[in-house]
Formats: C-alpha cells, sequence, structure tokens
C-alpha cells in the first residue's frame, strides 16, 4: 500500500497579498465595467499605512482608484485606527501609465478569432474526483478553513477576529486517496483582549470540527496560532503584493503552475484567461469520466491565435489515449485567445470576487463559468462513446 503526506495551505481575505490581490481585481472590474474593452494590468504593493498602485491601463473611461482602494480595504475589515491600516487612514499612490503600443500590436478585437495572446505564457489547469467540486482535496479544505473564519468574524460570533489568517492542511494519503488528516494548522489574527484558551476552543469546535468532519481522528495534530498570539497582522506586520499566492489560487503544490499570476489582469492576458479555459476542459474531461483526473497544459505566443502546446496528461486513469483526448479537446473547445473571452465570457467585471478562496472550484457560482460541464455529451460523441 502507498502511503504519504500531502499539505496545502490557503489564506484568509486580510492577508496582505491577498489585500493586494482583491484591489487589483477591483479595480480591473471597476474599468472593465465601464470599458469592457479596455486592457488592464495592474499591480498593487500595500505596506504599514500605505498602498501603490501600479501598472499598465488603456482605456476611455476613468474611475477613482484612490475612493475605490479605500473601499476594498474597508470591505475586508481593516476599519479601525487599532488596526495600524485601514481604509480610513491609508495613503495611496496612483503610479498607472498607458500599455505599450508594441503590446498593443498583437492584441485586437478582443473576443473575435483575429485577436491575439496579450503575451507568451504557460498555463495549466487540473480536475480531479476528490471532492463535489472535482478539486484536490486538501486545497478545498484549506480555503474552507479561512472562510469559515472570514464568516464568523463578520457575522459577530467570533467578533474578536481581525482580518489577517492563514490556514494549513495535512492528508495521509494511502494509494492516491486521502484517509485522514494528520495535523491542521491556523493562524487567526485577534484581539489583544481574548485568551489564547479561549481561542483555540472556539477555532476547534466553531471552525475546524465543521469544516474537517470524518478526517478528523484521535491522532490528528491541531497547531492554534502556535506562536501564542497573533494581534499585529495584515500589512501591518507584512507587506503584500499582487500575484504572490499563485499556488493558493489554483490547486495547490502537487500540480504545477505555469509562472503566472491572475489578479489584475484583463482577459486577453492569456496568464489568466488561458488558465481559465485549461481547467474548464480539465474539469469537463473529469466530468465526462473520461479520466479520474487530468492535467491539462497550454501555452501561447504573444499575439498568436491559437495555443502553441496542447498537452493532455491523465496520469494512467485515462479511458482513452491522451492523444485521442487531445483531438477531442481541439475539436470541442475553441483555444484562441478571442474564443476563450467568449466562450467564458469574461467581458465583465467578474474578476474581485475570484481573488479569494482559489479561482477554481467554485461550482455554480454566477460568473466562473470555466466551472461549467457543458461539454461532457459533445467529448464523448466525438470519442464515439455512449452517453
Amino acid at each position: 500500500m502507498k502511503k504519504y503526506l500531502f499539505t496545502s495551505e490557503s489564506v484568509a481575505p486580510g492577508h496582505p497579498d491577498k489585500v493586494a490581490d482583491q484591489i487589483a481585481d477591483a479595480i480591473l472590474d471597476a474599468i472593465i465595467k465601464k470599458d469592457k474593452h479596455a486592457r488592464v494590468a495592474c499591480e498593487v504593493f500595500v505596506s504599514r499605512g500605505y498602498v501603490i498602485v501600479g501598472g499598465e491601463v488603456t482605456t476611455n473611461t476613468w474611475v477613482d482608484t484612490n475612493k475605490l482602494v479605500r473601499q476594498v480595504i474597508l470591505d475586508i475589515g481593516y476599519n479601525k485606527p487599532e488596526y495600524g491600516f485601514d481604509g480610513h487612514t491609508v495613503a495611496v499612490l496612483n503610479t498607472i501609465s498607458q500599455q505599450s503600443p508594441d503590446i498593443a500590436l498583437g492584441v485586437r478585437k478582443t473576443g473575435s478569432k483575429q485577436q491575439g495572446a496579450g503575451d507568451q505564457g504557460i498555463m495549466v489547469g487540473y480536475a480531479c474526483r476528490e471532492t463535489p467540486e472535482l478539486m484536490p482535496l486538501p486545497i478545498m479544505m484549506a480555503h474552507r478553513l479561512v472562510k469559515e473564519l472570514a464568516r464568523l468574524r463578520e457575522n459577530k460570533t467570533l467578533g474578536y477576529l481581525r482580518p489577517d489568517g492563514k490556514s494549513q492542511v495535512t492528508f495521509v494519503y494511502e494509494d492516491d486517496k486521502p484517509k485522514r488528516l494528520d495535523n491542521v494548522v491556523i493562524a487567526a489574527q485577534h484581539d489583544p483582549d481574548v485568551s489564547l484558551a479561549k481561542l483555540k476552543a472556539d477555532i476547534i469546535t466553531k471552525v475546524i470540527k465543521p469544516i474537517c468532519g470524518k478526517y478528523l481522528d484521535k491522532k490528528t495534530k491541531l497547531f492554534i496560532n502556535n506562536t501564542g498570539r497573533f494581534i499585529v497582522g495584515g500589512p501591518v506586520a507584512d507587506t503584500g503584493m499582487t500575484g504572490r499566492k499563485t499556488v493558493v489560487d489554483s490547486y495547490g503544490i502537487g500540480v504545477p503552475v505555469g509562472g503566472g499570476s491572475f489578479s489584475g489582469k484583463d482577459p486577453t492576458k492569456v496568464d489568466r484567461s488561458g488558465a481559465y479555459m485549461a481547467r474548464y476542459i480539465a474539469k469537463n474531461i473529469v466530468a465526462a469520466k473520461l479520466a479520474e483526473k487530468c492535467l491539462v497544459r497550454l501555452a501561447y505566443v504573444i499575439g498568436g491565435h491559437e495555443p502553441t502546446e496542447v498537452s493532455i496528461e491523465t496520469f494512467g486513469t485515462g479511458q482513452v489515449s491522451e492523444a485521442k483526448l487531445a483531438k477531442a479537446v481541439f475539436k470541442v473547445f475553441d483555444m484562441s485567445p478571442g474564443g476563450i473571452i467568449k466562450e467564458l465570457d469574461l467581458l465583465k467585471p467578474i474578476y474581485r470576487k475570484t481573488s479569494n478562496y482559489g479561482h477554481f472550484g467554485h461550482s455554480g457560482r454566477p460568473g466562473f463559468n470555466w466551472e461549467k460541464t457543458d461539454k461532457i455529451k459533445e467529448l464523448r460523441k466525438y470519442l464515439k462513446l455512449s452517453n
């Protein structure tokens, strides 16, 4: 029997890097809502008392960036001066400039077959049968833990919690299936007047047990605020930047990342839209029962209308050969940059909600069209398999 440990982590909305991601995607949404053909590459740096917004934007509209930055910070929960970083007093420096005309040459006619990729790059998509969302269980459980922390903070059930936090789970796998939790790690920022004993008891009973459920046993080790306290957090304790949580945003460390991050980028950037299409393909292959798990790899060249690589890997679980699957993918999916935008309806302000708890695994949520499994019949028909 093959037995091993596997670990994944996630971060709360108040984590400095996620603050930056949310600001970048909020700016993107505000621009694309008014000008759906805008070109946006927004980068954000957050630190003690200030936010720097940079990047390149080409648009015929205007948004109040300073006001937007402050509102996002307040929405996250940084709304009190004692936090050391709050939306009321933070300084905002806007250094956004216009997109290079050399890049713009390769990107035309948004959403059309003639549109080229906004840059070169490699994108990866993945799906497996470990969860109903067809995602790896460790990353999904890590997301659920920090999501529950945020929910209990926002509804005042655990009103002493502050916005920053992290989770980490280590599963024991047997024969490539998750069997039990070896350990769970929670770091939860909190007010100074709560005791560690109370915080631990609350998080165990209200967060860990409800979320982790059957995977907990007497051997599971729990590490909650393992240094003893976590009062100072967020951008006061650590600087944050867009694009530094690509593994958290994706599938966990078991799946390679393409290299490009997502937040702050409009859908002409295949770093983002190509990764969404790769997930869409992989999820439909697994949902169609063509494989138990599937990795899709795409590559593009700047200005190119089609991918330069389409690779399918099913890790020995495929019902047909990987070569046949690749042919079916070419037939069923339009992988041109313009085709991706059209198929997934990406010219809408849908991006801010992707910047927390991963970009994948949100089955049924409006806007996450790459999570749909509407190509099952077409794939099986092309492969001459019964439905």
